[in-house]
């Protein structure tokens, strides 16, 4: 099993909150992009953060496909957990739930989607074509792709040039992603459909969406929430693919309030 790296942020509140909230990045970023959020959460809880496998400082797995990083996931970390995954990251958490149920307690899905691209029945989803093109990229022009898609990221939200910059400095703060990893990670996004799987997901989930992403639309959320038995949406104005850094202080309240309401 890879060696997987994984920030920690102590609960410094009082009470008897503390409860465990792993976040789980994006493509090609690492757990480092959550900082600011997570220093900020562990008011409320015990927060981990992790770099997935072949990003950060986690060491790389030869055959990474999605079942294989959520295996990696799930034998590093034996109790059960509050999952917040974001755009890649959501589809880890989503497999996680459906793989390990036992291990899921919430689930957190934030600029997510089941399916990333756009097929005959599934229009809310970005081009094939686009995501291929971005493969071939990464081949020629690596930390120019890289930004390229940073800039998707941001675009149609409020303080674009203020995120980008941001999302600049964070993105090569932990040394450059493995290539391999990343080809890896966009054939997930190629394939991977969880649309099905959907109605068999039982934990309590918040879906938490931007009304201007362009990556993963307004649509699909709405579609999980329709889907998932115990799934509640909530829509961010402004806020493009990252929610949790263009709109902080509304993605914590909700993030907060949704984990402290008692499972039914």
């Amino acid at each position: 099993m890879a060696g997987l790296h994984v920030d920690s942020y102590e609960y410094s509140g009082t009470g008897s909150s503390g409860s465990p909230l792993l976040l789980i990045h994006g493509w090609a970023m690492h757990g480092g992009m959550w900082r600011t959020v997570a220093e900020r959460l562990a008011q409320h809880f015990q927060v981990l953060a992790v770099d997935l496998p072949g990003h950060g400082e986690s060491e790389a797995l030869a055959n990474a496909d999605l079942d294989t990083v959520v295996d990696a996931l799930s034998a590093r970390f034996g109790e059960p957990l509050n999952i917040c995954g974001w755009s890649l990251g959501g589809q880890v958490a989503l497999r996680w739930a459906m793989r390990y149920p036992q291990q899921v307690q919430r689930l957190m899905l934030v600029a997510s989607t089941p399916c990333f691209v756009r097929r005959e029945e599934w229009k809310h989803a970005m081009s094939m074509d686009l995501l291929l093109e971005f493969g071939a990229a990464l081949q020629q022009h690596y930390a120019l792709t890289l930004k390229r898609f940073l800039a998707l990221q941001v675009r149609g939200g409020g303080r674009e040039r203020e995120l980008l910059a941001a999302f600049r400095d964070i993105l090569f703060s932990r040394g450059e992603p493995d290539l391999q990893a990343l080809q890896s990670g966009l054939e997930i996004l190629r394939t991977c459909d969880l649309r099905s799987a959907l109605p068999f997901i039982t934990q309590p989930a918040l879906i938490v969406a931007g009304e201007c992403d362009a990556l993963a639309p307004m649509e699909a959320s709405q579609y999980m929430a329709q889907q998932m038995p115990f799934a509640e949406l909530v829509r961010i104005k402004d806020a493009a693919h990252v929610p949790f850094l263009s709109h902080a202080d509304e993605f914590i309240k909700h993030l907060v309030r949704f984990m402290n309401e008692r499972i039914k």
